[in-house]
């Protein structure tokens, strides 16, 4: 039998760092020699994750239209354009993150449709510290209990939680949220890592090579819930041009919108899941996000530029009506462009409410299989 890619999905919930730990992982994986594709995933089209890991100069495809469970074959097309490119040893892949079940709907059946093609690793979680301390410890996260539903669900089936950011908190606080996840979801191991320091790492790998039952906490999951949790998100993916007469900071514009979005949205007492602005210009890429009320805005890239025209592309999941979110981006952008002196050119915008999730396949048991 030819070797096997291996397949690696790493989920978790909106805001929880997943691209930026693919990166990691994508970064470790190519220093050793290896080659390496990425699959990206959303609601809709026009991902800055795409862009992101796109300009890092790996291989990138986008599955768009729903999550890998309702959009399996599509999958497995861009698995297949990956292989078709490089035949990369690893495959990346990074679902929705509002989507879970992913252990019965896309785990399972890739180990057992397509156990000559893929050897699949043990499926990591990762959680932002802020979220497990407000949604779960102090329960005082005005996410709705029907999404929440979902971010509970997504750690349960986990077969590790990754406690992510862990540069971010104390060693206190650290221990703390890993005992308490220990003691909340017994059947799933935890550790602790950092993209950014790469703490923990070394474990991950580990963990990812490990042989023996893993991908075996399929849940009882009541899709009428999980399917109102999905659809109490706005989403909201949009691209803009924007350009000036003068020069402006890129880094500075980034945190302005998304600062004024967030004051925005506190304002009306609802909750942003995650918010991503990407803006590209001569060749160089920012990114700012914002992933929750109590969180600050921050750069997860920093462009350190200066110019006079650029690409926006604008990634929100907030709890609130797709129109009522259109406004809101709609609304800060002009006000961006009052205090940057900007015009703007949307090319497109698109706001909605996902859809009920429809698995193609979705396995009640573990598939037991050796090689």
């Amino acid at each position: 039998m030819e070797k096997r890619s291996k397949f690696i999905g790493v989920g978790g919930f909106l805001g929880a760092g997943k691209t930026t730990v693919l990166a990691r992982i994508a970064r470790n994986y190519t220093e050793q020699g290896l080659r390496v594709g990425i699959v990206t995933n959303d609601q809709a089209e026009n991902l800055v994750d795409s862009e992101n890991l796109t300009k890092d100069g790996y291989l990138v495809q986008e599955v768009a239209g729903g999550c890998f469970c309702c959009r399996f074959d599509t999958l497995i097309e861009a698995v297949k354009k990956l292989q078709d490119k490089n035949m990369p040893d690893i495959i990346l892949a990074e679902p929705v993150g509002s989507c879970t079940d992913l252990i019965a709907t896309v785990i399972q059946p890739l180990r057992d449709l397509y156990n000559q093609e893929f050897e699949v690793a043990p499926y990591a979680v990762l959680v932002d510290p802020l979220r497990v301390q407000h949604t779960l410890i102090e329960e005082s996260s005005i996410l709705s209990e029907k999404v929440v539903y979902i971010f509970r669900k997504q750690l349960e089936e986990a077969d590790a939680i990754l406690l992510n950011k862990v540069d971010s908190i104390t060693i206190e606080e650290r221990n703390r949220l890993l005992a308490f996840l220990q003691e909340e979801f017994p059947k799933v191991s935890t550790m602790a890592i950092s993209a950014y320091t790469g703490e923990g790492l070394e474990e991950l790998f580990k963990f990812f090579e490990a042989e023996g039952q893993f991908g075996r906490n399929i849940l009882e999951v009541d899709y009428d819930i999980y399917a109102e949790g999905e659809a109490m998100l706005g989403w909201l993916n949009a691209t803009v041009d924007i350009s000036s007469d003068y020069l402006f900071s890129v880094d500075e514009l980034l945190l302005k919108l998304v600062k004024t979005l967030k004051t925005s949205l506190s304002r009306l007492g609802t909750e942003p899941a995650h918010l991503k602005v990407l803006c590209k210009t001569d060749g160089e890429v920012g990114i700012a996000n914002l992933v929750s009320n109590t969180a600050i805005p921050m750069l997860s890239r920093q462009s350190s530029h200066q110019t006079k025209q650029g690409r926006l592309i604008i990634n929100a999941r907030v709890q609130m009506d797709p129109d009522s979110l259109h406004q809101q981006v709609k609304e800060a952008l002009y006000a961006l462009c009052q205090s940057h002196n900007l015009k703007t050119q949307v090319h497109s915008i698109e706001s909605f409410k996902p859809g009920r999730p429809v698995p193609k396949y979705r396995y009640d048991k573990a598939v037991v299989r050796e090689g």
